[in-house]
C-alpha cells in the first residue's frame, strides 16, 4: 500500500499519511530515524511508482476516511519522488471535489520533508501546492549536520540551508520548522545558537522542537533530559515543544487481520506494546502479537522505559 493510516499526529491530528518511495530510500541516514537504516542513500530523483496507481489509492482512502490532513512523507525523503508534484495537485482536486458533497469538511494537504532537496527550483516550485510544509533544520554547521543527518556525500550544509531560506521566501502556505535534538550531539549551548542564527534567515509560522520517543535507529540516541529541554527552548526562542508519547487511534480499516495491520503500522511508526494489543483486540484477535513476536516477525525493543514492537527487518543487529 502506498497509504497508511490515519495515525495519530501530535502536529496533524489523524494523519492519512502518502509513501511516494520506497522503504529505506533517502537522501540521509539520520542517526535518530524511527524508520530504521536508509537501505538507498540518493539524492537522484525518480519515478518510483505508476503515479495514478498512487492517486487512485488515494482517491479510495480519502471517500472512507475520517483524516484531519493528507500528508506526503513516506519511509525516507518523499521529495526524492519525482511525481511529488502531480501527486499533491491532482490530489487537491480530488479534495476539493469532495468538499462539494461535504462542504463542511477540509482536508489540508501536508509535506514533511528533511529540507535535504529545496535548493533544487523544481522541488520547491512542486511543493508550493501543498498547505502545510514542515521542513527539517537539526544543525547549525555543517560539522553537527553529519553527525546528526549522515547526508549523502554530494549533500551540503551551505545548499540545504539557502534552500530552506528560499523557499520560506517564496512559498505562500504555512511553515512548520521542526529541529529535533538529540542528547550529546546538537543540544550544546553552541550548537544551539548556531540553529538559532540559520532558523532567523527563515520566514516560518511554528517552531517545533522534538527529541525522540521511538526507538532509533542508534540505540545510543537518548533523548533530552526536561531540563535541557527548557535550555533548548530559552535558546531557540518561541517554539512547541513535542517530547510527549502520542495518543489516539490508528486508521485499521483497510487492513484483513490484526497481523497485518500490527506489521505495516509498525513498520512506518513504531508501536507501544500497549497500542499493538489495542489494534489485535480490535480485531478481536487477543494473542496475535505475541504469537508474531514468538515467531520472530516482531522484536519487541525497550526504548526509554517504554516497550515497543517493531518489524524484524527494522532492528538493527
Amino acid at each position: 500500500m502506498y497509504t497508511y493510516g490515519p495515525v495519530p499526529s501530535r502536529r496533524l491530528g489523524r494523519s492519512l499519511g502518502v509513501s511516494p518511495i520506497p522503504p529505506g530510500t533517502c537522501t540521509y541516514s539520520c542517526v535518530y530515524c524511527q524508520c530504521g537504516r536508509t537501505t538507498h542513500l540518493t539524492d537522484k530523483r525518480v519515478s518510483f511508482f505508476p503515479k495514478n496507481n498512487l492517486l487512485s489509492e488515494i482517491d479510495e482512502r480519502l471517500k472512507t476516511s475520517d483524516a484531519d490532513c493528507l500528508t506526503f512523507v513516506g519511509d525516507g525523503e518523499p521529495t526524492l519522488s519525482k511525481d511529488l508534484g502531480w501527486l499533491i495537485s491532482n490530489s487537491k482536486q480530488l479534495i476539493k471535489l469532495r468538499q462539494v458533497l461535504t462542504p463542511d469538511v477540509t482536508i489540508p494537504i501536508a509535506v514533511i520533508t528533511n529540507s535535504s532537496l529545496l535548493y533544487q527550483p523544481e522541488v520547491r516550485d512542486e511543493l508550493r501546492a501543498a498547505d502545510i510544509a514542515l521542513p527539517s533544520l537539526d544543525a547549525g554547521s555543517e560539522k553537527i549536520f553529519n553527525k546528526v543527518n549522515r547526508p549523502h556525500g554530494r549533500m551540503k550544509y551551505d545548499n540545504m540551508l539557502q534552500g530552506i531560506i528560499d523557499f520560506s521566501n517564496e512559498y505562500n502556505g504555512k511553515i512548520w520548522m521542526e529541529v529535533m535534538l538529540v542528547h550529546g550531539i546538537n543540544d550544546t549551548d553552541e550548537a544551539l545558537k548556531d540553529i538559532r542564527n540559520a532558523l532567523n534567515q527563515i520566514k516560518h509560522d511554528r517552531l517545533y522542537i522534538t527529541t525522540p520517543t521511538r526507538p532509533p535507529t542508534e540505540s545510543w540516541v537518548l533523548p533530552l533530559p526536561p531540563e535541557d529541554v527548557i535550555r533548548a527552548q530559552e535558546i531557540l526562542g518561541q517554539s512547541i515543544v513535542i517530547n510527549k508519547k502520542e495518543i489516539g487511534r490508528f486508521g485499521i480499516e483497510s487492513f484483513d487481520n490484526a497481523q497485518q495491520a500490527v506489521l505495516e503500522i509498525s513498520s512506518r511508526h513504531p508501536l507501544r506494546l500497549e497500542q499493538a494489543f489495542k489494534i489485535e483486540g480490535t480485531f478481536s484477535e487477543n494473542g496475535t502479537v505475541e504469537k508474531m513476536i514468538d515467531r520472530k516477525e516482531l522484536v519487541r525493543v525497550l526504548y526509554n522505559s517504554t516497550d515497543y514492537v517493531l518489524p524484524r527487518h527494522l532492528v538493527k543487529t
